[in-house]
């Protein structure tokens, strides 16, 4: 596959990330779940974004990638970190734009993303990490094959946060309170070629 052309999924085209698409980026939702706060794309001045973008295309563990829409929209990126091209192995990030979200386009992007990780890179396993209270992205990565390995602590980021917030209160089995400091569960999750190879056969039946 020549990925100049794009990673083609049936709706969406996945192409390597240019300084153009972050600008894009700038004009994007923001979630109103404040859960998802860190999904927000933050940044509005050239400076952090020319940072921000160096910072995901510079070096060979990491490859970063925009994601186009049929009707040539940018909703997304995604993104391969930590590659051990030893192991074949890496770990997967996805940020979509909040408007083009529970469309499928996530479902699908990831799903074009596995051929290419898989038969075009020929890497062996795909990693992920995600938050225990983002249900949605854990039924998204279930639904392209990815399964729950293992789970630990982190500290959340906002400790500051409302905990008497609609949002918190729904998913308080999450999180975990313990010193004054609040922590969520965060799932690593994985897929490999052996379980990819099995979803592609039973869709070709």
């Amino acid at each position: 596959m020549e990925l100049e052309r794009g990673i083609k999924g049936n709706r969406v085209t996945i192409l390597p990330l240019r300084i153009e698409d972050v600008y894009l980026m700038m004009n994007w939702g923001k979630h109103e779940n404040p859960l998802l706060e860190d999904y927000n794309f933050p940044y509005v001045d050239e400076e952090e974004i020319v940072e921000w973008y160096e910072s995901k295309t510079f070096g060979k563990s990491k490859k970063y990638f925009s994601v186009y829409n049929e009707y040539g929209k940018l909703i997304g990126y995604l993104g391969i970190k930590h590659i051990k091209r030893l192991k074949k192995e890496a770990t997967l990030g996805i940020v979509f734009d909040p408007n083009y979200m529970n469309k499928g386009y996530g479902t699908e992007a990831i799903k074009a993303f596995l051929k290419y990780f898989f038969d075009d890179l020929k890497m062996n396993v795909l990693y992920l990490e995600v938050a225990g209270f983002n249900k949605r992205a854990i039924q998204c990565y279930k639904k392209c094959g990815f399964e729950k390995v293992s789970k630990y602590l982190n500290r959340y980021p906002d400790q500051s946060i409302d905990t008497n917030n609609p949002y918190f209160v729904e998913e308080i089995d999450s999180f975990v309170f313990r010193h004054g400091r609040i922590y969520n569960y965060i799932y690593k999750m994985k897929i490999d070629r052996k379980i990819f190879t099995k979803m592609e056969v039973e869709i070709e039946k």
